[in-house]
């Protein structure tokens, strides 16, 4: 074994925090907040910034171009914020990395990945799965790992969509995973050394052994658009990844380092498949951004902000607000069923603007009939050059050097025979019927 790095001794990730129990829940805001002293008065706490050293972070190529996606990226101050939020609780969530650095952000590099977690060790906060739970006597409880088998029986309806082959499905996948012993600290770096120098049958064992993970995983993100075993399938492409990438001399946990791969893996695959028109990764960014903030002021005022109060939480324009709300806006289809017999549609209910009425369709009836009639008053020619001029026979208006062509005459001649033509038009025996028709069509 090689001489492992100074990270490599510090870093052994933890799955569960191990905070100080406390009477009540913290609260954390971005302006510090109020705390009761003993004595009861309210004091303001002043927010605290960690300093982090951030010269040794070398960023990916996609994130040292000077824009990203339209949007300017300081990571490192983003992850300065991260160590701040992490220093108040003494850990941090995926779902907080996901916030600053997303998982979506095209061009990821795995070894950008290990600086984050080797900066965030350093300044001795954990990363766990998400934030313990706390019940009415004040105690935090750790978060435990969830069973395959118990999520048959608590998450049923959620994972099966009210479809029996698709229960079957899962049933059967989730029943062959529970057999899979786990592996232990030394068999998973026994596995991840051989795999690392081309062993594909300790790869092959340690995605296996690690199948529960991504079903854990994906269990988060059902009802976003794709079925419970799609979301499994793309997280296993992401822990194939993990196993690729994964170096086990830098001391890190495989199962917390495959977590970002397999989300990583989800969240694409939802942004790329979960909707009928495609939005673009960085927008769901941007969507799932405003939806949060959205849920926070539901929570603390009682209702959505409008289009003006997102526009100043996030620091947008009105259009741009209104661009992103449109943007998360579902795609019906005009063949959705209607009602409970289902026998009418949506496109049923939805007007044709640009339908001619049936009095305005049956008046262009009699309008053409009457043009027809006067043309035949007039000689062949006039009527043909007329009939081509205006578009009378396919809808379309020829020019002069087209109608010359095919009467075989200059455009000259075709012009004087138009203009003749038109002048016997106007004479009252023939223009009167057609005035009548016309006035009525333009009022």
């Amino acid at each position: 074994m090689g001489e492992k790095s100074e990270v490599g001794k510090n870093l052994r990730k933890e799955e569960t925090p191990t905070p100080k129990r406390s009477a009540k829940k913290p609260s954390a805001s971005k302006s510090g907040g109020l705390t009761k002293s003993k004595s009861g008065t309210s004091t303001t706490k002043k927010k605290k910034t960690v300093a982090l050293d951030l010269q040794s972070i070398k960023l990916p190529e996609c994130l040292t171009e000077a824009n990203l996606r339209g949007d300017a990226v300081d990571i490192k101050k983003s992850m300065t914020e991260l160590a701040t939020i992490g220093s108040k609780k003494g850990y941090i969530t995926y779902e907080d990395i996901d916030a600053y650095l997303p998982a979506e952000m095209e061009g990821f590099d795995s070894n950008f990945l290990e600086m984050v977690y080797e900066t965030l060790e350093k300044n001795k906060i954990k990363i766990i799965e998400k934030e313990p739970e706390v019940d009415e006597s004040g105690s935090e409880e750790p978060v435990e790992d969830e069973l395959v088998e118990r999520m048959i029986s608590e998450d049923g309806p959620a994972i099966f969509d009210n479809n029996s082959f698709n229960k079957d499905g899962v049933k059967m996948y989730l029943k062959e995973i529970g057999r899979i012993p786990l592996l232990t600290p030394t068999q998973e770096r026994t596995l991840a050394r051989k795999a690392q120098i081309g062993d594909e049958r300790a790869k092959q064992k340690l995605v296996v052994a690690n199948l529960r993970l991504v079903v854990s995983i994906a269990k988060r993100y059902i009802g976003r658009g794709l079925s419970f075993l799609d979301l499994i399938q793309e997280g296993n492409i992401g822990l194939l990844k993990a196993v690729e990438k994964f170096d086990w001399k830098k001391g890190y946990k495989f199962s917390t380092y495959a977590t970002w791969w397999i989300r990583q893996a989800i969240t694409r695959a939802i942004a790329d498949q979960a909707r009928t028109i495609r939005v673009p990764v960085h927008m769901v960014e941007t969507i799932n951004k405003i939806n949060k903030i959205r849920r926070e002021y539901l929570q603390e005022y009682g209702n959505y902000p409008t289009t003006n109060e997102l526009a100043t939480l996030t620091g947008r324009s009105m259009e741009k607000i209104e661009e992103i709300l449109q943007a998360d806006k579902e795609t019906v289809s005009l063949e959705s069923p209607v009602g409970g017999d289902e026998d009418s549609s949506v496109g049923d209910f939805v007007p044709d603007n640009e339908m001619i009425n049936p009095e305005e369709s049956a008046m262009l009836m009699l309008l053409r009939d009457e043009i027809t009639e006067v043309l035949n008053t007039l000689g062949p020619r006039e009527a043909t050059v007329l009939k081509m001029r205006f578009g009378l026979i396919d809808g379309r208006q020829k020019t002069l050097e087209e109608v010359g062509k095919y009467l075989n005459v200059t455009r000259e001649r075709v012009r004087q025979i138009e203009v003749k033509a038109l002048r016997k038009l106007r004479h009252p025996t023939r223009s009167k019927h057609l005035k009548t028709l016309m006035n009525y069509l333009n009022k």
